[in-house]
């Protein structure tokens, strides 16, 4: 396929880019050949090929949710830069 300056110019304009006058000539040829590339995806039979979402089955990996016991108070705040009868205490950001 055939691809004009002002197709570029168009593409840039949607994209937002900024094509400077001395690659102009690179990304056409670049964009030429990837829209050839995709004539030549219209040529293969799918015909058998159910559509998919996704190439790969997804699989949940998360682990089941467990009851399990706490971590103490104690020990959470342990390390708690401010904390106030058994709270971690954060700066006030609202005005009240």
């Amino acid at each position: 396929m055939k691809v004009t300056k002002e197709d570029l110019e168009n593409v840039a304009v949607l994209s937002r880019l900024s094509i400077p006058e001395s690659e102009q000539a690179q990304y056409i040829g670049q964009l030429e050949n990837f829209l050839n590339y995709v004539e030549n995806l219209k040529q293969v039979d799918t015909t058998d090929v159910k559509p998919t979402t996704y190439a790969l089955p997804l699989e949940n990996v998360f682990r089941e949710d467990e009851v399990k016991e706490s971590l103490p108070r104690e020990k959470a705040l342990q390390n708690a830069p401010l904390q106030e009868d058994g709270y971690f205490k954060v700066p006030k950001v609202l005005e009240g």
